[in-house]
C-alpha cells in the first residue's frame, strides 16, 4: 500500500505483512479488506478466517458513495472509523431495557427503524447486536459482524453467514473480532469508495 494518503509507518507495516502472509488468493477489494483487518490486528489468521460474502465489497462501496449511514453497535467502533461520521443508538435508549435484552441489541432495534433500508451495519463488539440484526426486518446494504468474545460472538457470525444476509456480509469464523477491525473494514472499503 503506497499513495499520498498513506503514512510511512503504515506503508511499512504492509511491507512486513506482505513479507509474512501472501493474500493474492483474494481478490481486489476483498484483498484490501483483509489486509487493513490484519494491519489493525496484527494477526495475520484474519488472512484464512475471514469470510467475506460475493456481494460485500460492492454493495457496501456503493453505499458509501451513497452517502448511506454507517449504523455501529457500540460507539467505540464509530471512533475507529477514518473520515467520515456514524451512529450508534445506544445513547437514545434512555431507561432499562425489556429483560432478555441487551443494550446493544435494543439500539439496533431503534436502528432498525430510524435506517429500515440501505445502511452500512457494522457489529464490532456485541455478539447479541449480530443476533437482533439477523432477527429484525432490516435491509441493510452490508454487514460488518466482527463481534468478539468467548459467548455468542462465534456462534453469531455463523448465523451471519447462514443467513439471507450472507452475500453482503463481511465476517471470520472464531471468537475474535472487535471494534478496532471491524472499524478497520469500514476504513478499507471507505478508502475503496474514494479512489
Amino acid at each position: 500500500m503506497s499513495g499520498p494518503d498513506v503514512h510511512p509507518i503504515e506503508a511499512e507495516s504492509y511491507r512486513i505483512m506482505a513479507s509474512r502472509v501472501d493474500l493474492s488468493d483474494w481478490p481486489p477489494g476483498a484483498r484490501d479488506v483483509v489486509a487493513r483487518l490484519i494491519h489493525a490486528s496484527a494477526d495475520l489468521e484474519y488472512a484464512t478466517t475471514t469470510v467475506i460474502g460475493e456481494h460485500a465489497v460492492p454493495a457496501a462501496v456503493d453505499a458509501l458513495r451513497r452517502g448511506a449511514p454507517i449504523v455501529t453497535d457500540v460507539t467505540m467502533v464509530g471512533a475507529g472509523i477514518t473520515g467520515g461520521s456514524s451512529v450508534s443508538y445506544l445513547s437514545e435508549l434512555g431507561g432499562p431495557v425489556p429483560a432478555g435484552v441487551t443494550r446493544s441489541a435494543a439500539a439496533m432495534q431503534v436502528a432498525a427503524e430510524r435506517h429500515p433500508e440501505g445502511a452500512l451495519v457494522v457489529v464490532g463488539c456485541a455478539p447479541t447486536a449480530l443476533f437482533e440484526v439477523l432477527r429484525l426486518d432490516w435491509r441493510p446494504a452490508a454487514v460488518i459482524g466482527l463481534p468478539v468474545g468467548f459467548v455468542g460472538a462465534a456462534e453469531s457470525k455463523q448465523a451471519l453467514r447462514e443467513s439471507p444476509l450472507a452475500p453482503i456480509a463481511i465476517s471470520n469464523v472464531g471468537e475474535k473480532g472487535g471494534s478496532a477491525v471491524a472499524a478497520a473494514a469500514v476504513n478499507a472499503l471507505r478508502r475503496i469508495a474514494r479512489a
